[in-house]
């Protein structure tokens, strides 16, 4: 669970009357990863394409065309319809005559295409002409006249003529359109400088109006012949998708086994392959082999990455010592070894990077840590169960293993969300016990968020120093098992001598020594671990002795972490040992501001009044006016907060037109007014737990860089075995 796999190198060498069946079986079982043959041995080449490999690519790359042509995707297939083919031969005639369809679609779509952009050219061209008002064939043909068409200013170019002392010239003009006819004057010198712009006069005769309408008569026709061609085209695509996408997955396939021999080995004779797989699965591989081929292929394990009783990588035990004693081993792949409900959360930590093989996985641990903590943060029924449902809408509408896994996040942070806002007594910012005085919900209300109860709110602070805490310990520790693979010493300098400083520090902090100079809340009888308004710990502070003795640990640590890292240990102790933990404050303000929020907005709707604090004697509190307009619940000497749109109208003297104006008010507030805040609380508390785990979390102890594992073989989604 915290270690990837254990991981086994292993051959399959024999001679090339079984490379086929070789490949068949490993291709089959789709667990090794093979490594590619880079060319050193002497002896030995690179393999040649089994027999038919370069019909099959050939296939391959024309059924990959008429997809693209078609558009086919993934989300076209129908399960109900079969794949419209059982054979090599049916795959390939009906390939070609599909092929054909497509290409003639494609030839007359693209024939189409040509025609519509030079219609659409020719009538921009005629646009300004229709402005001018003058018939093209006047503008052009002339000899001893020097005719000139442009978009420009008319006044401005006639202007620009009366300077030049011509008087044979004429300037017509036509909403920003202007013609210029000369004789004897160089227009080229004239137009310097001014608002003209040379435009070339088309082909055609008569009124451009004319010639306009007929370019838009052709242009909605050939738009008519597109959407024909384009419909077509859709149909196509609809009757063979399915076919279309098994058969790509088939051709894929054999492709991959006809390509295969070149990346292995081979003599004239025989052939050798070598890559890594799980090693709880290589008894399944031999006996595959000698099922399909007997004796006349040998399978080794060349070595296996063991691990030893603490859980730390052994060096590899190889057949080869030449190799080893060289440092020719390769790490192996990782395959990530998490239980099914964590197994969504490895994007997540593969976003930073793999785990190596020699290192602990954390992907358990942020599953056990970021939807709990989102949870903690949003705590509402109502925001619960829509988190759930968005997070099952994204798993349900895409294809993409990462964006499932996505989704499955979103479903497990929408069940933490609302199991705490049950436990907040919480459903989009109502209370429904304390609220409304629904007492069947047995356990709802233990906790509060704090939102006007400052104990509360001091409460949720320590218990986010205290998460931090927590959180740190275990990044620290797995570094330090991660740095017993490579030395004792170097696992206590870098990180026992961390966990002495976090540790020794903040037990000092929660101790009676000098509690004078503490915060009452952290320590003393009113600490909030003491007593707060939700429960009772009892917890005043460790025994002044304790603190002492903790804080010695602490300069303990320090000095360790000066000794193994020097002055940069030093000046980072503030920061890793003691900022960290303060970041995780962040716990406690996405939790209040995210109730502050639902809390304004349903102020807004329902109104609210002044009441007695439920929790603190003597103290006021707002509360909804839920059941009826807050100058009707709020009592004597005490105020009211806000009316509420929903209560608007209902006073005397106002009118049936501002009560549904109040009512819709209220209906438009409530509902926009949640969406914001469930759609911030996403960013909000996703991206700040997130942050939590890439930066405070990881960047104690993880690296990562471990290669992908990446199999031989393909499963198969739309085609069987043996066609």
């Amino acid at each position: 669970m915290l270690r990837p796999k254990k991981m086994s190198k292993v051959s399959v060498a024999g001679s090339k009357g079984v490379l086929e069946d070789a490949v068949e079986v490993l291709h089959e079982l789709n667990l090794v990863h093979v490594t590619d043959y880079d060319g050193s041995w002497e002896g030995f080449e690179n393999g040649n394409p089994l027999e038919g490999g370069e019909e099959v690519s050939g296939k391959l790359v024309q059924v990959r065309a008429v997809m693209n042509t078609l558009g086919v995707e993934e989300d076209d297939y129908d399960e109900e319809e079969g794949t419209g083919f059982s054979t090599r031969e049916e795959l390939y005639d009906r390939l070609a005559d599909l092929r054909e369809r497509v290409n003639e679609l494609e030839d007359d779509r693209n024939r189409i295409r040509d025609g519509l952009r030079d219609a659409r050219e020719e009538r921009r061209t005629l646009e300004p002409f229709v402005r001018l008002g003058i018939d093209i064939d006047l503008l052009k043909g002339h000899d001893e006249i020097e005719l000139r068409v442009g978009l420009g200013d008319a006044e401005e170019v006639r202007g620009a003529l009366e300077e030049a002392d011509g008087d044979e010239y004429e300037v017509f003009g036509g909403d920003g359109v202007v013609a210029v006819a000369s004789r004897d004057i160089d227009t080229d010198d004239v137009l310097v400088g001014v608002d003209f712009s040379e435009i070339d006069v088309p082909d055609g005769e008569g009124e451009p109006a004319d010639l306009i309408d007929e370019v838009e008569n052709r242009v909605e026709t050939l738009e008519g012949e597109l959407n024909g061609v384009e419909s077509r085209i859709e149909s196509l695509r609809d009757e063979h998708a399915n076919f279309l996408l098994a058969a790509e997955e088939e051709l894929s396939i054999e492709a991959q086994k006809t390509d295969a021999p070149l990346r292995f080995a081979t003599t004239t004779n025989s052939f050798y392959a070598e890559g890594w797989m799980p090693t709880e699965s290589y008894t399944d591989m031999v006996d595959r082999l000698q099922e399909a081929v007997g004796d006349r292929v040998d399978v080794r394990e060349l070595e296996t990455v063991e691990y030893n009783d603490e859980g730390h990588p052994e060096e590899h035990a190889s057949e080869d010592d030449e190799d080893e004693e060289n440092g020719n081993i390769d790490d192996p792949p990782v395959v990530q070894d998490n239980p099914g409900a964590a197994k969504p959360f490895e994007p997540l930590v593969n976003t930073i990077n793999r785990p190596k093989y020699t290192e602990l996985d954390p992907t358990i641990v942020v599953f056990l840590t970021f939807p709990f903590a989102f949870g903690f943060m949003i705590g509402d029924m109502g925001y619960g169960v829509l988190y759930v449902l968005m997070g099952y809408a994204v798993y349900k509408a895409v294809d993409s293993e990462t964006l499932k896994a996505l989704g499955v996040i979103g479903i497990w942070s929408g069940v933490f969300t609302f199991i705490f806002g049950y436990l907040y007594d919480d459903i989009f910012g109502i209370h429904p016990r304390g609220d409304l005085g629904i007492d069947f919900l047995i356990g709802a209300g233990v906790l509060s968020k704090g939102i006007q109860v400052e104990q509360t709110a001091l409460m949720w602070l320590v218990a986010s120093i205290l998460f931090g805490i927590i959180h740190l310990n275990v990044a620290h520790i797995f570094g330090f098992i991660n740095d017993l693979s490579h030395s004792v010493k170097e696992a206590v300098v870098e990180n026992a001598s961390w966990l002495l400083v976090l540790n020794g520090f903040f037990a000092w902090v929660f101790s009676l020594h000098l509690a004078e100079s503490k915060p009452a809340f952290l320590v003393g009888e009113e600490a909030v671990l003491n007593e707060n308004p939700m429960f009772s710990l009892g917890f005043t502070g460790l025994p002044e002795e304790v603190g002492i003795a903790m804080g010695v640990v602490a300069v303990v640590g320090f000095v360790m972490v000066v000794y193994g890292e020097g002055a940069i240990g030093a000046i980072e102790t503030p920061t890793n040992a003691f900022g960290h933990v303060l970041s995780y404050l962040r716990i406690m303000a996405v939790l209040i501001a995210k109730g502050g929020m639902a809390f304004v907005v349903n102020v807004l709707v329902f109104g609210a009044y002044e009441t007695e604090h439920p929790y603190q004697e003597g103290d006021s509190y707002i509360q909804f006016a839920l059941t009826a307009p807050p100058s009707e619940l709020v009592s004597e000497g005490q105020e009211v907060a806000f009316g509420g749109l929903v209560w608007m109208g209902l006073g005397e003297g106002t009118g049936v037109v501002l009560m549904v104006v109040g009512l819709l008010a209220a209906v438009a507030v409530f509902v926009l007014g949640h969406i914001i805040v469930l759609l911030l609380g996403i960013t909000a508390a996703g991206i700040q737990m997130v942050r939590l785990e890439y930066v405070e979390f990881f960047g104690k102890f993880y690296e990562g860089g471990g290669d992908k594992f990446e199999p031989f073989g393909k499963p198969r989604k739309y085609t069987k075995e043996g066609r």
